[in-house]
C-alpha cells in the first residue's frame, strides 16, 4: 500500500511548528499504525532526516500513551481502539493521512506528537489514597458487591488516561477522564471512605490545570477508546454536589 503522510513536525514547546510531508511505499496492511511510523522513521534516518517523535509503550491498547490525532478523530477511524491497534487496512491504498498531536492548551505539545499530560498525574494525586485496614487478607466474598455496580466500577476502571476525551471535546474537558476515576471508587465500598474529599478535590485540580466545562456533546464518548459511558460524568457531578454540601454544613456548625 502506498499513502501520503502529512505529520505535525514541532523542534519544542516553544517552536510554531508546521506539516510536513513524507510518501510511504510498500506497507503492508496487516501493519498496526505505529509499526508503519516505524518504518517511516527507519527510512528518515537512512536520509540522515530526524525522525519523528511519538509516544508508545505496551503497544496493546492498555497504557495509553499512543496518543495521535489521525485525519481528523483522536486515535483515528476505527471506534473503540487505541492508535496502537489501528491497523493500516483501515485506510485505502494512496490516501493522505493527516497526523496531528492532541490540541489542548493543558496538553502542551513537547516535540512533534508527543506531548506532556503530566496535568492527569496531578489530578489523580490530587485524589490522595484508599484507606485500608493493615492485617491479613480478607476474604475474597467478605464484602459483597452486586454484579452490576461491579460491571459499572469495571467500566470506569478501564480508562487508560490516554487523553482521547480531551482531544475531541470543542472545550477540551477533561470531565470524561475525572468522573472515570471519581466514579470507580465512588462505586466501591472500599472508596467510600475519602469520596467526598475525593470528588472535591479533584475537579478542584482539573478546573486548576485549564482543562475546559463539560457541555454534554458526548464527543468524549464517541471517542474514548474504552467506550467509558456518560454516565460517570452524571455520577462525578453529584458526588462533587454532595462534597460541597457536606462541607458547608461542616463549616455552619
Amino acid at each position: 500500500m502506498y499513502f501520503k503522510l502529512k505529520i505535525w513536525r514541532q523542534k519544542s514547546p516553544e517552536d510554531k511548528g508546521g506539516f510536513q510531508f513524507y510518501e510511504l511505499d510498500d506497507v503492508s496492511p496487516d501493519m498496526s499504525f505505529l509499526e508503519m511510523i516505524d518504518v517511516l522513521n527507519e527510512s528518515l534516518e537512512i536520509k540522515g532526516v530526524e525522525p519523528v517523535h511519538f509516544d508508545h509503550d505496551c503497544r496493546e491498547g492498555i497504557c495509553g500513551t499512543c496518543s495521535m490525532f489521525i485525519n481528523g478523530r483522536p486515535h483515528g477511524p476505527q471506534r473503540g481502539v487505541t492508535t496502537c491497534q489501528l491497523h493500516m487496512r483501515s485506510f485505502n491504498d494512496g490516501d493522505t493521512i493527516t497526523i496531528e498531536p492532541w490540541r489542548a492548551r493543558s496538553f502542551p505539545v513537547i516535540k512533534d506528537l508527543v506531548v506532556d499530560r503530566s496535568a492527569f498525574d496531578r489530578i489523580i494525586q490530587a485524589g490522595g489514597f484508599v484507606s485500608v485496614s493493615t492485617g491479613g487478607v480478607p476474604d475474597a466474598n467478605e464484602i459483597p458487591i452486586s454484579t452490576n455496580i461491579a460491571n459499572e466500577a469495571m467500566d470506569a476502571a478501564s480508562c487508560i488516561g490516554c487523553g482521547a476525551c480531551v482531544a475531541a471535546c470543542k472545550n477540551a474537558s477533561a470531565m470524561l477522564f475525572v468522573a472515570a476515576k471519581i466514579s470507580q471508587l465512588a462505586l466501591l465500598p472500599q472508596g467510600k471512605i475519602e469520596a467526598a474529599s475525593r470528588a472535591e478535590n479533584m475537579v478542584v485540580q482539573m478546573d486548576s490545570e485549564g482543562f475546559g466545562t463539560c457541555t454534554n456533546t458526548e464527543a468524549c464518548v464517541a471517542e474514548c477508546p474504552k467506550e467509558i459511558g456518560l454516565v460517570h460524568i452524571a455520577r462525578m457531578n453529584r458526588e462533587y454536589f454532595f462534597a460541597k454540601q457536606s462541607s458547608e454544613n461542616i463549616s455552619l456548625r
